[in-house]
């Protein structure tokens, strides 16, 4: 079974979520929202299914990325969620939550050997294409 499909997101720690969104936007080019950005991709072998990369500043103070001391935390795109977990729990993988669903897809949180909490998406790209509309880079 393919475990990750690809990078879902970098999530980061930053003391001023809206001076560094308009950093990266003036300087970089970002067209940014409230949770950051979006980058599109075209999924391999499915050149009409738009995909994404989602960046992300957070506050310093966010608890999201508990227990994790780190100051980010990375997304992963899987395909079949459900059935990454059984191979995942076999394997002894420590779990911080069960799965969670929302209209754009699964989720789970993972903690690696060094303590990096790792998200788990198997997105709904259809959905999260809807969600982002012109907030999107190329």
């Amino acid at each position: 079974m393919k475990k990750v499909t690809g990078i879902g997101g970098i999530f980061f720690k930053c003391k001023d979520t809206k001076k560094t969104m308009e950093w990266y936007s003036k300087n970089l080019g970002f067209k940014t929202d409230e949770y950051g950005t979006s980058f599109m991709w075209n999924k391999v072998g499915k050149p009409d299914t738009n995909c994404y990369t989602l960046w992300a500043p957070f506050k310093n103070t966010t608890d999201y990325f508990n227990p994790s001391e780190k100051e980010f935390m990375i997304n992963f795109r899987v395909d079949n969620l459900v059935e990454l977990v059984k191979e995942l729990k076999k394997d002894g993988v420590k779990f911080l939550d069960e799965i969670e669903t929302f209209e754009y897809g699964k989720f789970v949180h993972i903690l690696d050997p060094d303590g990096v909490k790792i998200e788990l998406w198997e997105p709904d790209d259809e959905n999260y294409d809807k969600m982002v509309g012109d907030n999107k880079m190329y």
